[in-house]
């Protein structure tokens, strides 16, 4: 059984940082990747960045240059640091888990709430 536990989201002005956090637990060995996703209200939720096994990332244009996600392998855990904060990004974040070594499918968070004003 794999869990994923996001936290770190909370209300920011426009400009400021937050960093979000994912912790997985349970089959990991499984995971090819991990990633975040995020929903506003009225929208489909969209990637925002992703890394996978080999450490390579993939961003979404509309964020590029301002998030970074990370992980801590030890820790199995999952971060994205979100600088230079706009009112479109905010959105409920999913952390997200690709079961693809193990044949299974995607695992998703709880999702946390980010909300930058302006």
């Amino acid at each position: 059984q794999v869990q994923l536990v996001e936290s770190g989201g909370g209300l920011v002005q426009a400009g400021g940082s937050l960093r979000l956090s994912c912790a997985a637990s349970g089959y990991t060995i499984c995971f090819s990747a991990m990633g975040w996703y995020r929903q506003a209200p009225g929208k489909e939720r969209e990637l925002v960045a992703r890394i996978i096994s080999d450490s390579s990332t993939y961003y979404a244009a509309s964020v590029k240059g301002r998030f970074t996600i990370s992980r801590d392998g030890a820790k199995n855990t999952v971060y994205l640091e979100m600088n230079s904060l706009k009112p479109e990004d905010t959105a409920v974040y999913y952390c997200n888990a690709d079961g693809a070594r193990c044949g299974a499918g995607h695992y998703w968070g709880q999702g946390t709430q980010v909300t930058v004003s302006s």
